[in-house]
Order: structure tokens, then sequence, then C-alpha cells
């Protein structure tokens, strides 16, 4: 999308071709309604806090069909905008899919059409474990359009959309059950966010398993009986696998045209997103670089300036912030601590946890975690990392002074805003490492 419009915008005659929906996963099965989801299953515990400060509040009821329905509805919405988007920009739009026949040939439909530089954006698709009777669960393109709320559900994962999922059915009413491979949720990330993040997915009533995986999957009459790598067996009304993404390559003739791909079909490109076929060139997912919606764009609005606008621009990787839409949510920018560890050697570490203001009012024990992760001898700050309500809105701030480089006493210095979480960012004054 970001490609295509900006590139019309140079003067570059563009065509784009989409078999499905505009948007990609992010609009369509991704971050747009997943986070619409993520709010309507944040309501349970706002209606218990509402209680607290004085509101009397009647037992409330859920209304699935309602929520899928809004959903849909503007998920429409942005569909429709893209669109016009992309025909404002003067982008010739071609409905079908599209096969690369060459270094500079297209075929979509059955007609060949011939360009100059041919761009790969055909992101990527969730996968199943080879497991006996997978084909049982779902994954996550089809939790977004469930007939109806399960009242048990199995989620297999450690990741983004397993505990972003394990969540949402956990905040709807359904009893929930995580069940991972590893030791800890949320591998690559701060080691601690992780911890913390089971700690609270627990506390909420999530039944978070790790060092367990399904090892089979067997049809009962109205349900799905599970057996585990323990022997372990139990049953649920639904299973969802959150177990990894492999990029949507297959069939699209890439391999024949001469382009190398990597691991699992990404397309392996240079920092210019450009592939081993000088004409052909690959952002986003398809090249399992940086999965993330704002990267994505990124490397489209790059990859427009290189071509088109006379400035060859890399894309820029480093300091990418992100945010998993959790209960409670964690935000992230810049290296966890092990990172930091490895890349600057000695290095300062600040931390705090603690209940909020908010949270005072009531029986709720959920507790705000927050740390930063400094180099020592540079004294910047290389980290920060957070889990608690609006986590995504605090970082996004913070890493603003993290890319730009600011050291610890740039944020001692920086006044908080009182009362607020987000002030504890510029008054932890103690090192705890």
């Amino acid at each position: 999308m970001r490609a295509s419009r900006v590139s019309a915008t140079l003067g570059a005659r563009v065509a784009i071709a989409e078999s499905g929906r505009f948007g990609g996963t992010c609009v369509n099965v991704g971050c747009i309604p997943k986070k619409l989801f993520s709010y309507a299953a944040h309501f349970r515990d706002e209606l218990k806090d509402a209680a607290d400060f004085g509101w009397q509040v009647a037992e409330p009821e859920f209304d699935w069909q309602k929520l899928l329905a809004n959903k849909d509805r503007e998920i429409d919405r942005l569909n429709g905008v893209y669109e016009r988007v992309l025909t404002n920009a003067g982008v010739s739009i071609f409905r079908g899919k599209a096969l690369v026949r060459g270094k500079n040939e297209v075929e979509v439909n059955g007609k060949t059409f011939t360009a100059q530089h041919i761009l790969v954006a055909t992101g990527s698709w969730p996968q199943k474990p080879d497991i006996p009777g997978a084909e049982l669960a779902i994954t996550s393109n089809e939790a977004f359009h469930l007939a109806r709320l399960p009242r048990r559900a199995l989620v297999v994962g450690g990741g983004y959309i397993a505990v972003e999922f394990a969540s949402i059915f956990n905040g709807l009413g359904v009893e929930t059950t995580l069940a991972y491979r590893g030791t800890q949720l949320l591998r690559g990330f701060d080691a601690e966010l992780g911890t913390r993040l089971a700690e609270e997915m627990r506390r909420k009533g999530v039944a978070v398993v790790l060092n367990c995986i399904p090892v089979a999957l067997l049809k009962q009459k109205d349900s799905i009986q599970v057996e585990f790598n323990d022997n372990t067996e139990k049953t649920y009304d639904l299973v969802m696998f959150a177990t990894g993404r492999l990029p949507n390559t297959a069939g699209l003739g890439l391999e024949s045209a001469g382009v190398k791909l990597g691991a699992g079909g990404l397309v392996v490109v240079n920092e210019y997103s450009m592939s081993s076929v000088e004409s052909i060139h690959a952002i986003g997912d398809v090249t399992n670089r940086l999965n993330l919606t704002p990267v994505a764009t990124s490397e489209g609005m790059a990859l427009a300036k290189t071509l088109f606008g006379g400035k060859p621009t890399p894309v820029d990787h480093d300091d990418v912030p992100t945010a998993i839409f959790s209960n409670p949510t964690v935000a992230t920018v810049g290296l966890s601590e092990e990172r930091a560890r490895e890349r600057c050697g000695k290095v300062d570490i600040y931390k705090t946890a603690f209940r909020s203001l908010k949270q005072s009012m009531g029986h709720s024990e959920e507790r705000i975690f927050m740390k930063l992760v400094v180099d020592a001898a540079t004294q910047r700050v290389v980290g920060a990392h957070m889990l608690g309500p609006d986590a995504g809105e605090i970082i996004q701030g913070i890493a603003i002074a993290v890319k730009l480089g600011a050291t610890k006493a740039q944020f001692d210095a920086t006044l908080g805003i009182h009362p607020t979480a987000a002030e504890e960012f510029v008054t932890m004054r103690e090192k705890s490492a």
C-alpha cells in the first residue's frame, strides 16, 4: 500500500495486484481487529474497577455477535478507504493473484504485464505444527470469525499472538489455558517481561503452562481432546495454534525468476530491499526481517524514495518500538538487558514495580513494571521496557528519546507529570544492577 502510493506520487506508473482485501494481515486479520477485540476484553476489568469508585454496575452481559458485526463494519470501512487512496494516487488495481514470470514480467489472471521494477509484499501466513489432528485447531486467521465463543479454549504458543489471544479469550469470559514449549513467555524480549507477564496473566485467571506442548488432537462429539508431551490429556472446545508464521512465497514463481529464498521461504534482500534479482524487490513480513506493520510501511517508503525519489534510502531497523496487547499490555523499545550486555558490555539497570493509583482503590494486585537499560560507558538509555496499562501509549513517547540517544541524566532532568505511571520513567534513581 505505502510503496504503491508513494511511488505514484513520485511520478512512477504503478499497478497493484491483490487477490484478497486491501490492508494485508494488519487491517483484516491482525493489528486492527485484534486491538478492537483487546478493547472489548479489557472492559471486564474496567467494570470491576468501577465499583471501587462508587459506581453501581449491574451484572454485565457480553454479546459476541455484536462485537463481530461492529468489527466487520470497521474493517469494511478501512478497506474502502485504502482502495480510494490508491485510486486517487493514480495506482491501477488488478484483482487477482500475481505470478512472477521473469525479472520484468508478471502474470495476473492470465494476462502478462511488464514492469521495470517488481515488488513482492505478500506477507506471511500462520503455521500449525505437524502433529496428528492439527486440522482440528484454528489459527489467528479464523479467530476473528468464530461463530460463537467457546467455553474452554487452549492457546498454544508464547509470542505476541498467543499471549494476546489468551488475554482476549480470558477477558471475554472463556476458561483459557496458554501452553508454551519454552520456559518463559515472549522469547527474544527482555526476560523479565516474559516472566512478569506470565505472573499477571495467571493473576487474571489464565492457566499459563510452560514446558508443555500438544502432541495430538482427537475429535470428540462436541469438543477436542488434547494429548500433551507429559502424557496428560485434557478436553477443550477450541484449540488455537499461535506457533509462528511463514513468508507467503509458495507458488509465486520467484525461484524460477532467479530470486534467492531463505529459511521458510523468505525473500533474501539487501539494505535497500533488493532481492538477488536487481529488478525484483521485497518488503514486509515476506522478508522476515522485523515483522511489524510500521516497519513494513517504512520499508515501502524507503523503497519508493530509492527507486523514484533520487534518494537511495536504506531501511532502519534500530530502536523500533513495539507493543503486545495482552492483558496487561507490554511495550518496549531498544535493547533488552540480555542483548545490551552482549553489545555494550557493562550496563546499568533501573527498574520499578508498583500498584497504580487507580488500582489502590480496590483489591486488584496487578503491578506495573518498568525498566531502563543504560550503557554504563556512555550513559545512553539503550532500552526501555514496560508492562502495564497504556504501556504502548507511554513507550511511544519514550521511543523518541531512545532514538535520539538520550542519556540517563537527560531522563533525570525531565520533570514527570504527576500523578501518572509514566512519570516513573524519569524518577528512577537507584540502580538495581
